[in-house]
């Protein structure tokens, strides 16, 4: 006869670990936010001056400050939104919800994409500078070449180590969400199923 496994009754500490990475992401997710608003005051007033000194015309130099201060911005709004769900899902696998594990194996699988592509892009930034043929294009290629010197000097290697870091923490989350210790305690509140196996031998006549 089999019986079904004994679920523990404490959350086991990979559940806990696993929970403490997501709120550590969502710290430092708002870090970045506030790092990026703060950075782009200085960003913005490096580039014009920089672009003062070419062919361009300031409507074209305008008109790039007002697609860097939106990209900034909404950009700032997505990474706060992903860190309240990252606690939102950390406070759901604290209190043992199945359903948080799955959503945050969905979560995780997505910022695993997220993150490849970001460093994928950063890296090819740095890797092959953008050329443009024709007067225009010529001068939007040197105007972004431009923003790109304005920012501060950690700001590339945060960016990296960031997506970095955003890429070994939803693996580490993955992984310890799936050791037998967290089934066991994500397992606890289902019906336990009924056991198989022969029934108990008994006296062929009843006893009197």
């Amino acid at each position: 006869m089999s019986y079904p496994d004994q679920a523990p009754s404490r959350r086991p500490a990979v559940v806990g670990l696993a929970a403490a990475v997501l709120v550590l992401m969502a710290v430092g997710a708002l870090a970045y936010a506030v790092a990026g608003l703060v950075a782009l005051g200085g960003t913005v007033d490096r580039f014009r001056a920089a672009a003062a000194g070419t062919t361009a015309g300031s409507g074209e130099a305008d008109g790039l400050v007002t697609l860097l201060r939106l990209a900034v911005v909404l950009s700032a709004v997505l990474t706060v939104l992903v860190g309240v769900v990252l606690v939102g899902l950390a406070s759901g696998l604290f209190a043992g919800r199945p359903g948080a594990r799955m959503a945050t194996w969905v979560v995780c699988g997505l910022g695993l994409a997220v993150g490849c592509c970001g460093l994928a892009v950063l890296v090819g930034q740095r890797a092959v500078p953008l050329r443009l043929s024709g007067s225009d294009q010529a001068t939007t290629a040197e105007l972004l070449g431009l923003l790109d010197n304005a920012y501060p000097s950690w700001w590339i290697p945060v960016n990296a180590a960031l997506s970095v870091g955003q890429v070994l923490g939803y693996l580490v989350v993955t992984a310890l969400l799936a050791l037998p210790a967290a089934n066991a305690w994500f397992r606890r509140g289902r019906p336990a199923p009924i056991p198989t196996g022969p029934p108990p031998a008994g006296p062929p006549y009843p006893i009197r």
